[in-house]
């Protein structure tokens, strides 16, 4: 007779083991990193002029948490690229994604950022998310501030609805995982 017959074999979900006060814990940082959002703007093209003026006083992305753009990716946790990304630019922003630190999200600002846009050569990289994970993708070329301030918006959403630690013991957030998953599967 195996121990399994003997002694009941509880399963519960992730979501239902965590306690209360880490439950509370994740929640508080969940709200606070949902609305301190310290962007890097990795601006190369026409997309600049629309981030500027969602920047400016008439959008004003600062009433979403987003106000202070960092020219350091050690002091930024969004990454948001605005434009077109060239192959020699590739490895440039994979490096500065690297520098950032964790937990840390990305922005595909403008098709040409999601999908290489109407540059359909071989020196335009046809999508950022090739080189490193995408969270949120704002279509439009460029796009309009509106949709931007939405795009932001989804983000905070789903920075909100993550599971926070005090602590984080090395793993990558959920978005670089599954990009690892998917760059280890060949797809």
């Amino acid at each position: 007779m195996a121990d399994t017959d003997i002694a009941p074999i509880m399963t519960t979900r992730r979501e239902e083991a965590t306690g209360f006060f880490q439950k509370l814990v994740s929640k508080g940082l969940g709200w606070a990193r949902k609305y301190s959002l310290f962007t890097y703007p990795y601006a190369t093209a026409c997309c600049g002029m629309e981030y500027m003026s969602v920047a400016a006083s008439r959008h004003d992305i600062s009433r979403f948490g987003a106000e202070f753009p960092r020219f350091s990716p050690r002091q930024a946790d969004l990454l948001m690229v605005v434009g077109t990304i060239n192959l020699k630019q590739a490895p440039i922003l994979k490096r500065v994604y690297e520098q950032m630190t964790e937990p840390k999200w990305v922005v595909a600002f403008g098709v040409c950022a999601s999908s290489g846009g109407f540059y359909d050569n071989y020196a335009v990289l046809q999508g950022i998310d090739r080189i490193i994970p995408v969270d949120v993708y704002i279509p439009g070329c460029p796009p309009r501030p509106e949709q931007v301030l939405d795009g932001l918006m989804l983000l905070q959403d789903k920075i909100g609805n993550q599971v926070h630690r005090l602590r984080d013991p090395g793993e990558p957030n959920e978005t670089a995982a599954h990009h690892a998953r998917m760059l280890a599967a060949g797809k």
